[in-house]
């Protein structure tokens, strides 16, 4: 399958890193203690209302569902953002020269690329700085950027494509999240999901366990 892209937009973690690096495991462990010191709560019942909000219900989000639900706003959110995801978080990773070679190519394809993530700012640059490639993205639309809304929501990616100045179909979305992808081919986009580990054999369209790949789908 041949596509006609315009834009790409990647997701960030455990994508343009593989999650054999452990990084989002170490944030969710750290969301789950905020949520148990939040709520004043055990730490298994944190859990499991993380996953029933969250990871089993409505929100892309943690920050999204305390922000709507319990009024999370202001310096919270600061001192949430900045507990979840502290300065060292990336000292592990190194830079990525094929991660880096892939996005030249799409450079040479004259297909800009940017970062779509439910993630901050500051995340995002600690990121791309440790693996060589900050320089080489043109826009990153942040948690803060989209108004601490995020993926899957319709209202998220048409306020991403009318920033951009492109069609649904024309921007191709790569993410390690299945409902990330399908919500965004709900509005008619153009979706890839990257999964690293091939578990999502059901998965309702393409599917991709190398970044290089992307490469076979573009016209």
């Amino acid at each position: 399958m041949s596509l006609s892209i315009e834009y790409i937009l990647f997701d960030l973690d455990n994508t343009l890193y593989s999650s054999n690096w452990g990084l989002e495991q170490a944030v969710s462990k750290r969301v789950n203690h905020f949520v148990a010191e939040y709520f004043a709560i055990p730490l298994e019942e944190a859990i499991a209302l993380r996953k029933e909000r969250v990871i089993e219900g409505r929100y892309g989000t943690t920050l999204e569902w305390l922000n709507a639900e319990h009024g999370l706003a202001g310096t919270i959110i600061d001192s949430y953002l900045a507990y979840i995801h502290p300065e060292n978080e990336a000292d592990t990773l190194t830079p990525d020269s094929a991660l880096r070679d892939l996005l030249l190519s799409l450079s040479s394809r004259n297909i800009p690329i940017g970062i779509l993530t439910n993630s901050p700012l500051e995340h995002a640059k600690r990121i791309l700085n440790k693996l060589g490639v900050e320089d080489l993205f043109n826009t990153i639309f942040d948690l803060r950027r989209n108004g601490f809304k995020g993926k899957p929501r319709a209202d998220v990616y048409r306020r991403v494509l009318n920033e951009l100045g492109v069609t649904a179909p024309s921007c191709l979305l790569v993410d390690d999240m299945p409902y990330y992808v399908e919500g965004y081919l709900a509005i008619g986009g153009t979706g890839i999901l990257f999964d690293e580990k091939n578990q999502y054999t059901k998965f309702p369209g393409p599917r991709i366990q190398k970044l290089e790949e992307i490469s076979g789908y573009l016209s």
